[in-house]
């Protein structure tokens, strides 16, 4: 079986954004490594079945509202706490969907999870398997998918 790279994620991450959040080509997401990402905002989607393990989005509060007023069609002024948590976990439950069809069947993926204050530790047991870092409109932006390494083989069904 193999993983997503991070080419795969750069691929998925070029076509989310040309069609939902970059519809006229002219705030593509730039791959960039940043010296210190900013993740005051991330977006989960748990993956289940014959791969285990988890898809974020992570990036900075204003990141966060341009993906609001971006899918949502609002004006970034006017975009409110609520809009936030649901156009990230949108943005985390498409792109999850992108990476579930690069992995085996069968495959289910979890309704979004929206963390404040970014998401460090609250993924026990898992490995990094691939992740991109860039920018968008000037803000830190990451995809990061972990590989659950727990045995679930003595859990009961």
């Amino acid at each position: 079986m193999t993983n997503p790279t991070e080419d795969d994620l750069k691929v998925i991450a070029d076509q989310v954004w040309s069609s939902y959040l970059d519809l006229d080509g002219a705030s593509p997401l730039v791959p960039l490594p940043h010296e210190k990402p900013v993740d005051d905002v991330t977006a989960s989607v748990s993956v289940t079945g014959a791969w285990r393990g988890h898809v974020l989005v992570s990036c900075s509060e204003a990141a966060a509202k341009h993906v609001a007023a971006a899918l949502l069609g609002i004006e970034f002024d006017d975009v409110a706490e609520e809009d936030v948590a649901d156009a990230l976990g949108e943005l985390a439950n498409i792109i999850g969907g992108n990476v579930k069809s690069l992995l085996p069947e069968p495959c289910a993926l979890s309704l979004p999870h929206v963390h404040v204050d970014g998401a460090n530790g609250r993924y026990p047991s898992v490995t990094e398997v691939c992740h991109l870092e860039g920018t968008w409109m000037a803000e830190s932006v990451t995809v990061t998918v972990l590989e659950s390494t727990a045995d679930l083989a003595g859990a009961p069904a």
